[in-house]
Order: structure tokens, then C-alpha cells, then sequence
């Protein structure tokens, strides 16, 4: 009888995986963390999920709080639909699951049961654009661009540990719906460097120069400050603008930054090309009658492919060595 041979499993490194590269500080759950904090101050606070508790950080409220706490199943509509139940009998749920299924899945619950009545649910959506490589199922690549449509609603993108937990308690303290970008499990740790603190509606400038002024959210925060260092070789002094809430705009930070004459303006976002922040600042400027040099690196408009994250980022534009080679091309 011959043997017979298995192969070992192909696997990869960065499906649902830290964003964290090698040797980067971090900080382990920080929403998790912050949340708990926050209900300590906040007896109205509960949790709600939709069967993704470990996977959205929320299981360290849960074992914390078991009684403010509602594990609402595979159904995210149900989850939308009893999160603004809650917020009309005053409670304040933080309801968490991933960004696709918020979004094209819960859509119409968040328009006509939270948002027309403009009730106090956060909705903390984790898995933000590129990040995870399981494909287009899971990629929430035009989140912002959906809803960013939506009346008076919030919208939050952080960058790092420290963005995600200040936000959490600026969030609690807004009266409204609240749309978050979460990053989850191990998250990097950046933003401590450079004087931060997040105030919901304003962006920062991280940094100044004289050349290009990257204005970023999220993840691509952290990309601009490694480009930026990157390009500090004599290439190019890069300005930083972080801009955490999309919505509302910080429209008069953004329009003085982009006056200085001669710099080039590049928006950085972990986002369809369509829809996001990019084309929020260029009808900003248009209006505003401001028309710097402009570009845009983001997702492209098409489904993505799945696989590795660091495989994934170089290819689709993202990663630091790719837009730090792309400005490069652009100033030449």
C-alpha cells in the first residue's frame, strides 16, 4: 500500500490580522479598554453586537459589564433596529460588528431608524477598508463614501491606540449618531509623539513643510508620518494634516492649509477612490476657490483581491514605500 502524502496548509499572515508593523509599539484592545472606562462615568452605556464580540473588542465590556452587555446574533439589522429601541428609553449603545455589514448590510436601519430621529447610538465598525484580506466580502472599502450621505450623522476615522481611545469618550460625550472606524486587537501606537489629543470635528497638523502637505485619515495617518520620515532624506518637507472626523468636515483648517502656495496637496485615505475623503477636500477647495496642485492616493474603484495585508497594501497604493515612491514621481 503507498503512502499517502499531505501537504502542509498554504496559510497567511495577515487575513484578519494588526495592521502593527514588525517592532511597532501597541496597545492590545484599545476600544475595549476605553469603553470600560467610559461606562464607569456613564451608567447608560451598554454594548450590542452581532455575534462578533471577540472580534470587535467588545467581549472586554462584556465580561466587565454581563448585564450591559446584549449579544444580538448573526443580524446585524436586528442589531440596528434594537440599538435605537435602547437609545429611545435613554440608554447610549455602542454597537459593534464589522464595517461591511454596518453599512451595506444595515443601511436602511441606521437612515430611518437611527439617524432620522438623530438618536444617541454609536456605531463602532471594525475591519475599515484594507484591512483584512479576506476579499470584497469583507472589505468596507466605500463606507465612508455611503455614509457620508446620511443627514447628521458623525463620522469618525482614527489612526491609532491613542486616536480610538480619546474618541471613544468624545463620541460618548456627543449627543447624536456617531459613525466609528474601529481598529481592533492590537492596534499601533504613533500618535503619542507628536502633542495629540482628538477633538471630535477638528484636524491637526502633525507636522509642517514646505513641499507637499499629506492630508490623511486612519490608518493612512501613520503611512503619511513614516513617508514623511522617509522622505525627510532630502527628497521632500512634508507637512501632516490627520484628519480623524470626516464628517463634519473641518473645512477652515483644511482650506488654510492647502493656501500656501506652491505645495502640493496629496489626500491619503484607506478608502475607495470614490466617494471618501478625497473628494470631500477637493469640493471643500473648489469651493472655497482654493486650487492648490491635487492628488489622491486611495483604493482603487474596483473589488479588491484578497490575501496578505503587506502584499495587498504594495500592490493597491497604500503601503509607506508605495507613497513615498509616488510622491516622489509626482515632484519630479
Amino acid at each position: 500500500m503507498s503512502a499517502i502524502i499531505t501537504k502542509p496548509r498554504l496559510t497567511t499572515s495577515a487575513m484578519i490580522a494588526s495592521i502593527a508593523g514588525e517592532g511597532q509599539r501597541t496597545v492590545n484592545a484599545p476600544f475595549g479598554h476605553a469603553l470600560i472606562a467610559e461606562a464607569a462615568r456613564r451608567p447608560n452605556i451598554v454594548g450590542m453586537t452581532a455575534d462578533l464580540s471577540k472580534y470587535t473588542d467588545l467581549h472586554i465590556f462584556a465580561n466587565e459589564h454581563p448585564n450591559r452587555f446584549f449579544q444580538m446574533g448573526m443580524a446585524e439589522q436586528l442589531l440596528m433596529g434594537a440599538a435605537g429601541g435602547m437609545a429611545k428609553e435613554g440608554l447610549m449603545p455602542f454597537a459593534t460588528t464589522y464595517a461591511v455589514f454596518a453599512t451595506r448590510r444595515a443601511y436602511d436601519f441606521i437612515h430611518q431608524v437611527i439617524a432620522e430621529e438623530h438618536l444617541n447610538v454609536k456605531i463602532c465598525a471594525a475591519l475599515p477598508g484594507l484591512t483584512t484580506g479576506y476579499g470584497p466580502s469583507h472589505q468596507a472599502t466605500e463606507d465612508i463614501a455611503m455614509m457620508r450621505g446620511i443627514p447628521g450623522l458623525t463620522i469618525v476615522d482614527p489612526c491609532d491606540a491613542l486616536d480610538t481611545q480619546q474618541a471613544v469618550a468624545a463620541i460618548a460625550a456627543h449627543d447624536g449618531p456617531v459613525y466609528m472606524r474601529l481598529l481592533r486587537g492590537k492596534v499601533p501606537l504613533v500618535l503619542d509623539e507628536y502633542d495629540y489629543k482628538f477633538e471630535l470635528g477638528k484636524a491637526k497638523l502633525l507636522r509642517d513643510g514646505k513641499d507637499v502637505l499629506i492630508i490623511s485619515s486612519g490608518i493612512m495617518t501613520m503611512r503619511a508620518l513614516e513617508a514623511m520620515h522617509a522622505l525627510a532624506d532630502g527628497s521632500a518637507e512634508v507637512a501632516v494634516l490627520h484628519v480623524p472626523t470626516i464628517k463634519p468636515l473641518d473645512e477652515a483648517t483644511i482650506i488654510a492649509q492647502c493656501s500656501h502656495p506652491g505645495r502640493l496637496v496629496v489626500v491619503a485615505e484607506n478608502h475607495s477612490i470614490v466617494g471618501g475623503l478625497g473628494e470631500a477636500v477637493a469640493t471643500t477647495l473648489m469651493r472655497a476657490g482654493v486650487h492648490p496642485a491635487f492628488r489622491q492616493i486611495a483604493l482603487p474603484d474596483e473589488f479588491l483581491a484578497a490575501g496578505a495585508l503587506p502584499t495587498l497594501h504594495d500592490r493597491y497604493g497604500i503601503s509607506t514605500s508605495s507613497i513615498v515612491a509616488t510622491i516622489k514621481r509626482w515632484l519630479a
